[in-house]
């Protein structure tokens, strides 16, 4: 993410913030934010406003898409859930 996309979405939180709802869906963990944007501080501000007055929640486990792509034989039975075509797990077909 460039630095102004990542100045963009920390004004969009911020007006957000303590006046409406946001939802925020991300499969990166909170610790990995700061990499994300590219600055460790803006992402703390950033968590910060997102995290106050917040309810998350944490799903773990094999996504539905990677489970159907699986069933369909496109991915290797045996590929574990981190597999995908940058991974060293799993051999995609086609």
């Amino acid at each position: 993410m460039s630095r102004e996309e990542a100045n963009l979405f920390f004004r969009l939180v911020a007006r957000r913030y303590e006046r409406a709802s946001l939802i925020i869906t991300s499969n990166k963990s909170f610790i990995d934010w700061g990499e994300v944007f590219g600055d460790q501080v803006l992402a703390t501000a950033i968590l910060d406003r997102l995290l106050h007055h917040s309810h998350t929640i944490n799903i773990k486990g094999e996504s539905f898409r990677l489970k159907e792509k699986r069933r369909a034989g496109l991915i290797d039975k045996l590929a574990g859930p981190d597999s995908g075509p940058n991974s060293q797990n799993g051999t995609p077909r086609g």
